[in-house]
């Protein structure tokens, strides 16, 4: 249903490690988790939800309302719309 929405968030907190220059195992050890989450993450295996995601966001450094004005920006998919 927001497949595509998920894909852009997966692939915006991996550019987002990137810029930090933060590899998967440097940014677990911030997080204090194991690396192997941080891989599930990215690869889509495993969601965040709105608390992990901030203090993911916090430890690359990154704000987190940068990401949804990434998803703003883009164009919108109409057919996984729900309407509301």
């Amino acid at each position: 249903m927001y497949g595509s929405e998920q894909l852009l968030l997966r692939e915006w907190l991996v550019s987002q490690r990137k810029a930090a220059k933060l590899t998967q195992r440097q940014l677990a050890d911030k997080l204090q988790v194991v690396r192997s989450l941080v891989g599930k993450v990215e690869s889509g295996e495993r969601r965040l939800d709105v608390v992990e995601f901030v203090h993911y966001c916090r430890a690359m450094g990154a704000e987190p309302t940068e990401f949804f004005t990434f998803l703003k920006q883009q164009p919108s998919d109409e057919a996984g719309s729900t309407g509301s």
